[in-house]
């Protein structure tokens, strides 16, 4: 097989650009106002190492307590302890892999109807928000998507978070 030399010729220079850009790549964190809670969008560049984390759910609120011994909401805690414990989750698998919470760029939020509210606690779950995001810790915040549903996986389970991490390649 033979290569044109008028390809090589082409293809080496093309090649050699995108080089600087992958060594460039970035993530930018858009919000035009400073006060809100989530962003208005993350722009990840190609070439940025990325990190798409599973929807996690609550643990119990006593931690020697086994999933299979759960037989109420008290077990898991309200919409906001649940958050914390999600959110707490979620830190931990992606700490494992080298991420920060300030890398995460995106969250949707699955949040079941609070029985004892009858509806939704969209203020607890953003209470829990508030203890990852905006803080000392971690000033950043994310782009974030909240879905109320009827139901989540198990009966006691009142919110479902998924997650994108991003940052730049090393």
């Amino acid at each position: 097989m033979r290569v044109s030399t008028k390809l090589v010729r082409f293809a080496l220079p093309v090649a050699a650009l995108a080089l600087p850009l992958a060594a460039q790549a970035q993530v930018t964190k858009i919000k035009s106002n400073p006060q809100a809670l989530i962003l208005d969008a993350a722009d990840v560049k190609a070439g940025t190492d990325m990190i798409f984390v599973s929807g996690q759910l609550a643990s119990p609120v006593d931690p020697a307590k086994p999933m299979s011994e759960v037989k109420s909401i008290e077990d898991l805690g309200d919409t906001k302890a649940q958050t914390i414990s999600v959110l707490g989750k979620i830190k931990a698998l992606i700490e494992k892999q080298g991420y920060t919470m300030a890398d995460l760029v995106k969250l949707t939020l699955f949040v079941a109807s609070d029985p004892r509210l009858g509806k939704m606690d969209f203020v607890g779950a953003n209470e829990g928000f508030k203890q990852f995001f905006g803080t000392a810790e971690n000033p950043t915040t994310v782009a974030r998507s909240t879905f109320q549903v009827a139901a989540l996986v198990g009966p006691y389970y009142l919110i479902e978070i998924e997650a994108i991490a991003a940052k730049k390649k090393k």
